[in-house]
């Protein structure tokens, strides 16, 4: 039996997975390990392996089936916009994608006038500018600390994840508008779906009873 791979998001995101996993009855040795150094870990039993991977890179290991199945926030998911299939709304890892700025800045949003957005999220901005605002902008992609653009007069917005919002308030920023909300997503390789499809049916259907336990 060929192994069932899959692609954990590094972090934050990992940890909580690792237990919805765990909560499943679909362990590996190690995995939640901090000071492991292994990239892959296997459950022979179960046959299933686990491996972590920067955010960006887990919908590019599942388009390419170098994953079966991948667990990944959905700003990534539609940033990268791969082939791919998104099965689950695992509900944690809760967030926002918003336009933020100033609050003199909700006028341009409005004019019909060219501006410029900051943001690490260029395709999620362009979407959501062009096609669905139907809005011409300059799209500044950037990898830093993206709130210190509009303050330092590089753009007028930017589009980012919010949690609290504690860091706009504290730079003088507010949310002009929400983008569409974030979460930890199941998503899944569509030539493994059906050559694996029983599997991975099962699969989902055991976090699902595991996510169902959570809520009670």
């Amino acid at each position: 039996m060929r192994y069932l791979t899959i692609a954990l998001t590094k972090g934050r995101l990992a940890k909580t997975t690792l237990e919805l996993f765990r909560k499943a009855g679909i362990t590996s040795a190690g995995a939640d390990s901090s000071d492991t150094r292994k990239l892959i870990f296997t459950n022979e039993e179960m046959g299933v392996r686990f491996f972590l991977a920067k955010g960006p890179d887990v919908p590019t290991y599942v388009a390419y089936g170098a994953a079966d199945i991948g667990i990944v926030g959905r700003d990534t998911i539609l940033e990268e916009g791969r082939k791919i299939y998104e099965v689950l709304d695992l509900g944690y890892g809760k967030c926002r994608m918003c336009i933020c700025g100033p609050e003199s800045a909700r006028e341009a949003l409005s004019s019909g006038d060219q501006f410029r957005v900051a943001t690490k999220y260029p395709n999620i901005a362009k979407d959501y500018f062009l096609n669905r605002k139907h809005q011409t902008v300059e799209i500044i992609k950037m990898n830093g600390s993206i709130e210190l653009a509009p303050i330092v007069g590089l753009s007028e917005v930017i589009c980012d994840i919010v949690e609290t919002g504690s860091t706009l308030r504290e730079n003088g920023l507010v949310v002009l508008e929400e983008v569409c909300p974030i979460s930890a997503r199941v998503v899944v390789n569509q030539v493994s779906m059906k050559m694996l499809n029983a599997r991975i049916t099962d699969l989902i259907s055991k976090l699902k009873e595991a996510l169902d336990q959570n809520e009670d």
